[in-house]
């Protein structure tokens, strides 16, 4: 189903989940072109972009948002119908646009919605409360980055190994998500693309100083989790070079003991066996041997 919200003589519509009845209702009223009512009919995620008409633009957009879980990012994709007395708004499930939708859908008309005389300026709007959402998510992420840093001399080794492996498949995703979409805001700002109202270049150019903070921490969390991960990988090899070094020095200790013992083991005659001593003798020497490889070990700095 598709709503409404009247500023004036501009309109804001917008639908969760349009049915194929909407997305005809859409055609015949505005003419739009049938490669873009195909792009809001399909399921799959599209390349974010941006078509121009005489009369309106058509644009799709990639947002973050944490899925179920809160712990692994998702994409949430969202389209525009940008016209000159209209936007209309097409998202799947992002919760952020629904909710300022029907939120100012349900302020009174009369001087409590948003102050917005185009739909430049209603696009604006939208994306600047989208952008402080992202914001956010991304702090987040980068919050869990330095977790990581800090887990990485701990003892919980299976618990620092998830998480890393989480945030770096979060910060991969926001990688791969906001660096099409660059070149688009670029346009934008730089008036290459001129919308339908005048002297918008300085409100694009803060949508652009949000994106790019935002790049910057995302490329930033990249490169820091990325050197987490091989300083953790070191940590571990470290570790077992270190255990394995331990067990083969105790080994080459033994080996000479056991040695003699399996010796004076066997069921032939065999020296200072008779000696009232004897046991005391081999005790006493399989004592001095590991006593001095320990000595020499410890001497080379192998223990």
């Amino acid at each position: 189903m598709i709503e409404t919200i009247k500023f004036g003589t501009l309109r804001w519509s917008h639908t969760v989940k349009p049915s194929e009845e909407d997305l005809q209702a859409l055609k015949e009223r505005y003419h739009f072109h049938p490669l873009d009512i195909e792009d809001c009919r399909t399921e799959v995620s599209l390349r974010p972009k941006i078509d121009i008409y005489d009369d309106y633009y058509f644009v799709i957009l990639h947002f973050p948002a944490f899925g179920i879980t809160q712990q692994f990012v998702e994409i949430r994709e969202f389209k525009f119908f940008w016209g000159k007395d209209f936007l209309i708004s097409i998202g799947k499930s992002h919760w952020i646009l629904k909710e300022l939708f029907n939120r100012e859908k349900s302020k009174s008309p009369n001087g409590e919605r948003m102050q917005v005389g185009s739909s430049d300026a209603l696009l604006y709007e939208i994306l600047d409360h989208i952008m402080k959402d992202t914001q956010r998510l991304v702090e987040r992420i980068e919050k869990d980055v330095d977790d990581c840093g800090k887990a990485l001399f701990g003892k919980k080794g299976d618990q620092t190994i998830e998480k890393i492996s989480i945030t770096r498949k979060n910060v991969i995703l926001l990688n791969t998500m906001f660096k099409p979409q660059m070149v688009l805001f670029n346009k934008l700002q730089s008036g290459a693309i001129t919308g339908f109202a005048e002297n918008m270049e300085d409100y694009w150019g803060n949508i652009m100083d949000y994106y790019q903070k935002i790049w910057d921490m995302v490329e930033d969390g990249g490169e820091l989790i990325k050197g987490y991960s091989m300083t953790y990988d070191s940590l571990q090899v470290n570790k077992t070079n270190e255990v394995i070094k331990i067990l083969t020095l105790i080994s080459s200790i033994l080996l000479p003991l056991t040695f003699i013992a399996s010796l004076y083991g066997m069921n032939i005659k065999l020296p200072i066996q008779d000696h009232p001593f004897s046991f005391a003798i081999v005790a006493g020497s399989m004592l001095f041997i590991a006593l001095g490889m320990f000595i020499y070990f410890k001497i080379k700095k192998w223990l």
